[in-house]
């Protein structure tokens, strides 16, 4: 691999990837294959029984491996332009919901995650509509939803019985099936105490269980690991029902000890796993990286199996894992549920060896790209001085998976890096949105799960664009 450049390597690949592919489709009709989108995504029928289900050992739930992760919904514009170069305001296009929701449910996905703060706080609301313009029964699905109590206003015992009445009410039940007290271990134990244990609203979600309002109670993790283990030593006495952790191929090995943040996959698993506590999986492809990987990596996947997308590599990963109750996509549209349908439908577990090969060498190559390792979640968001953080960080990874990031000008595709960055940039985020706009409050790095560094990272990119517009770098 060292003796040959980067632009070898893929002819090299490329000419492998389609040897493989023919191989790989040998004996095989095209309504079994079905044609392949501009995506590489397979158009074939997605079997409406087929999925793969795991059980909750603690209430014999049968839940679909694949989960709804109603964080990320379609929006339409609410007026047809912005003002004064802002994009036009959106809202949730609640008929596209509806749809994605009972294509979900028609072929076998019946776990849907959602969270008072997801989407502006409209997700629960739009779950819900969604849930019963179905026409599915309420015992057909489960619903998910977290205490998200972040803001100080939002910590009293009054306002976290309230937050939980509202996610009853949005969501149109009687109960919820999976309740979470929402991204504990940011800001350490002090934190979690304060959210949960010193207003008593952790005393009223468990009296909560006791009545059945809540069917299963745990908790997402995001941060210092003392408070994960904090909460598992008190295990007997809360008997966590599930646990939601950030798990995939490329956090797996990532260790706190190596300066990594929200690291240490194979440890909270590991950890989960001998209590017999089912685990929930947040960001299996990181909030979209790890579908949208670089070429360079792409090619090494390709090689291996021409026929599958680049993401269901990374949900098989995590669906091979025996402890995990359910991974959650963020399935914006409708290519998106059809694909990762076509990893569950029926799940096909990967081998020990293939496991290892994701977990060192190609997790190795990702971390060798200077990605920026934003999960588009949009928890830094709104900026207080109208930064389109997210979309930022989106075109610059973009950017990276792409090789539009030149070194410096004496890079072999400098001229098209620069024009192909630029560009996009303008594209994708209005003028008035980018990073020079940025005066490092700090108000948005506290919000981040991953602890980014955001004004750093922001003046890196102003700083990277600034060189390539005056060709000085």
């Amino acid at each position: 691999m060292k003796d040959i450049n980067r632009r070898d390597f893929l002819k090299i690949a490329g000419a492998a990837t389609a040897t493989a592919t023919l191989a790989a489709c040998a004996g095989k009709t095209s309504s079994e294959l079905g044609e392949i989108d501009p995506l590489g995504h397979h158009t074939g029928d997605i079997p409406t029984n087929k999925m793969t289900y795991r059980t909750n050992p603690n209430t014999g739930d049968k839940v679909s491996i694949l989960g709804y992760g109603m964080m990320r919904l379609p929006n339409k514009p609410v007026t047809p332009t912005g003002k004064d170069g802002q994009p036009a305001p959106e809202e949730i296009d609640q008929d596209q919901v509806n749809r994605l929701v009972k294509f979900a449910l028609d072929h076998g996905v019946n776990y849907f995650d959602t969270s008072p703060a997801y989407c502006q706080g409209h997700s629960e609301e739009s779950t819900g509509i969604a849930l019963k313009a179905s026409g599915y029964d309420r015992s057909k699905f489960f619903i998910a939803t977290k205490l998200s109590n972040f803001a100080p206003q939002q910590q009293t015992h009054e306002e976290g019985v309230k937050m939980f009445q509202n996610s009853l009410k949005y969501l149109q039940t009687d109960y919820i099936d999976y309740l979470l007290l929402h991204a504990v271990g940011g800001g350490g134990i002090e934190n979690f105490n304060r959210r949960f244990m010193d207003n008593g609203v952790l005393d009223y979600l468990l009296q909560q269980r006791e009545k059945g309002t809540i069917r299963n109670l745990g908790f997402s993790y995001h941060g210092e690991v003392e408070v994960f283990d904090h909460l598992l030593a008190n295990h007997d006495k809360y008997h966590w029902d599930f646990v939601q952790i950030q798990m995939n191929y490329v956090d797996w090995n990532l260790s706190k000890e190596s300066g990594d943040y929200n690291a240490g996959a194979r440890y909270l698993y590991e950890e989960l796993e001998k209590r017999d506590i089912p685990v929930v999986i947040m960001e299996p492809l990181l909030g979209g990286r790890l579908a949208k990987m670089p070429d360079h990596i792409v090619a090494t996947l390709k090689q291996q199996r021409p026929e599958d997308s680049v993401a269901s590599w990374a949900f098989r990963y995590c669906g091979s894992k025996s402890n995990v109750l359910t991974a959650l996509s963020g399935m914006t549209y409708m290519e998106h549920l059809e694909d990762n349908l076509r990893s569950f439908c029926p799940l096909e577990p990967l081998s020990v060896e293939q496991q290892e090969w994701l977990e060192t060498e190609i997790a190795n190559l990702y971390h060798s790209y200077p990605i920026i390792p934003c999960n588009d979640c949009k928890y830094c968001m709104p900026c207080p001085y109208g930064l389109d953080i997210p979309a930022i960080f989106v075109h610059y990874n973009k950017c990276v998976n792409k090789g539009n990031v030149p070194e410096n000008q004496q890079a072999e595709n400098y001229r098209e890096a620069r024009r192909a960055f630029l560009v996009g940039y303008d594209r994708s985020v209005p003028r008035l949105r980018q990073a020079d706009h940025c005066i490092g409050c700090g108000k948005c790095s506290p919000h981040c799960p991953q602890n980014i560094r955001i004004p750093m990272e922001l003046r890196r990119i102003d700083d990277f664009v600034e060189k390539l517009k005056q060709n000085k770098l």
